[in-house]
């Protein structure tokens, strides 16, 4: 199947208004290359101006509240993030499971909160090092897939991203092989969680330090359909190489 590449950036608790101009470029070159589909998303605080100033991007939000409202201070709602104009947003990413304790229980309801309200989800799993050079990788990272899995999961709006907690902002990406062999494993666990056809079309990106030296390698690997970039999506000149990369 032909499943269209998103680059999705991940700002993290980086960024101001004056940082909002990077977005200019790289809304010139999600233009320029139509068909790779072009996201970024910003602090809480951003996604306003940011939907304002870039509106040919889908401007996400970095997690969102399993509830939809309630005594649940400093946690924004889906509602709230749709509001403010976001049009998707990232659950269980591994520094929230890590420094948040959040459990796959929480990261599935906040897929379908999320989903509940409109937006697109990126749904993140991942293993530590001890876990992969234990050999036990493939396993950790199906069974963190499967109890995350949200209902109704459906390649319209659920995209999953790989990140390999060992490669997160530390420089060291994953072996080629290494990522097509993990990448088929979760393809394998999407089709019994929803079907061979299901499974065809949802997109699960790699996410691990990508940038411009290595996307093209990464980009061009089977069942890589797109990449979740951290620091290399701070600036245009970072981020717009990788795009490009996954324009071919």
């Amino acid at each position: 199947m032909n499943r269209r590449k998103l680059i999705a950036g991940n700002w993290k608790m980086n960024g101001s208004l004056m940082a909002l101009a990077e977005l200019d470029a790289i809304s010139v070159a999600a233009g320029a290359h139509a068909g790779v589909d072009v996201t970024v998303a910003v602090p809480a605080t951003l996604i306003a101006p940011a939907a304002a100033r870039a509106p040919t991007i889908a401007i996400g939000a970095q997690d969102v509240h399993q509830q939809p409202s309630g005594a649940h201070t400093g946690c924004i709602s889906a509602a709230m993030a749709t509001e403010a104009g976001a049009r998707w947003t990232i659950v269980g990413h591994s520094e929230r499971r890590t420094n948040q304790c959040e459990t796959d229980a929480i990261v599935k309801a906040k897929a379908e909160a999320a989903h509940a309200a409109g937006l697109m989800v990126i749904l993140c799993v991942g293993e530590t090092l001890d876990q992969r050079d234990y050999g036990q990788a493939e396993v950790i990272v199906t069974a963190q897939l499967a109890a995350s899995f949200p209902e109704h999961g459906d390649g319209d709006w659920l995209s999953i991203a790989y990140e390999p907690i060992w490669a997160i902002g530390t420089g060291r990406v994953a072996e080629i092989d290494d990522v097509v062999a993990m990448h088929a494993a979760i393809r394998r666990e999407l089709t019994a969680l929803v079907g061979a056809n299901k499974a065809a079309a949802m997109r699960i990106l790699y996410g691990g330090s990508v940038a411009a030296e290595n996307a093209p390698a990464l980009l061009a690997a089977a069942n890589v359909d797109g990449a979740l970039v951290g620091g290399a999506s701070l600036t245009a000149a970072k981020f717009v190489p990788i795009i490009e990369a996954a324009a071919g």
